[in-house]
């Protein structure tokens, strides 16, 4: 059977590069040559047919299918570097093993977790194969970064982390000109996108922002925020999403928050184990780690928890 999977070593440079921005400090980081790095991400380019990362400055900046296709990629390789690690390391340390929701993985999660790895040296992590329908029981899954919304069943012990900050999102240029976007009803004025699972969004956010009257149909909706996103880069129209997850494609310039008028929504990320379960010292420090993140990415204190449930013991 033909094989249309790239290589490792290639992906290994993609998603180095995508994570440092930088082709040189990704061979740094991979103990390779910057000669090597380009040219394992052109043979990928041209595998796929597609421009994976954009050229800003000395910064190498994911387009948006180099984005979409590290959503799809990231968690596998994680996840082969955590079972190989494994094999070579069993008695190396104290082990975590997470199911993380792809989204938050990808555009937030990842990015943060070399800091984590430096902190915790002595702490593996392993990440099992996202299930939309998990319930957050399986005995070999320590913890479970999952979107939803207190209260959660009686069964489950969970500490919000992020995601509930909901923004509106344009083009740069739609900010400009006769027909710059410039109160919250000249969004709903331009062809409103939605994500498919969250349709409500737009809903949500007119209302918050003491908008009266109906908010119109959406014109397109999309399954996943990378195609949310790339839709409004594309001038389909405008979108409103959560905060934590445009952070590389703001800094790019390619969307800009359309206004500074965002909303707390109910739904977020929570960190979840079930309630009958001691949390382990790995999964402790990794709540502490992630609270900490969440803060310094809000600029604010640590979220509130209910009573530190993760160091309840039952």
């Amino acid at each position: 059977m033909r094989m249309h999977s790239p290589s490792l070593s290639e992906l290994h440079a993609f998603a180095t590069a995508a994570r440092l921005g930088n082709f040189s400090l990704a061979a740094d980081d991979l103990h390779v040559t910057q000669g090597a790095i380009s040219r394992a991400i052109a043979r990928l380019e041209d595998h796929l047919g597609l421009a994976l990362f954009e050229r800003h400055g000395r910064r190498s900046v994911l387009t948006s299918a180099g984005r979409a296709y590290l959503d799809a990629v990231g968690p596998a390789i994680l996840a082969i570097e955590s079972a190989s690690a494994q094999l070579r390391r069993p008695h190396a340390g104290a082990q975590l093993r997470l199911s993380v929701t792809p989204t938050l993985f990808s555009h937030w999660l990842i990015p943060r977790l070399p800091d984590f790895n430096a902190r915790f040296p002595g702490v593996m992590l392993s990440f099992a194969p996202y299930r939309r329908d998990d319930p957050v029981s399986a005995p070999e899954i320590d913890g479970w970064l999952r979107i939803g919304q207190d209260p959660w069943p009686a069964h489950i012990v969970a500490d919000y982390i992020v995601g509930r900050e909901l923004v509106p999102i344009c083009r740069p240029q739609d900010l400009q000109g006769p027909q710059a976007i410039r109160q919250p009803a000249d969004l709903l004025r331009r062809p409103l996108l939605a994500h498919t699972n969250y349709q409500r969004n737009w809903a949500q956010w007119w209302a918050h922002v003491g908008g009266s009257g109906e908010v119109p149909a959406p014109a397109a909706d999309f399954e996943l925020v990378s195609m949310l996103v790339q839709a409004v880069i594309a001038g389909m129209g405008v979108a409103v999403v959560q905060r934590c997850l445009i952070d590389d494609d703001l800094a790019a310039g390619r969307i800009v928050i359309a206004m500074d008028q965002a909303v707390q929504i109910e739904r977020g990320y929570f960190l979840c184990r079930p309630a009958g379960r001691t949390p382990t010292p790995a999964l402790l420090d990794f709540r502490e780690w992630l609270l900490q993140q969440a803060a310094s990415a809000s600029g604010s204190a640590p979220p509130g928890t209910r009573e530190n449930p993760l160091a309840a013991g039952t």
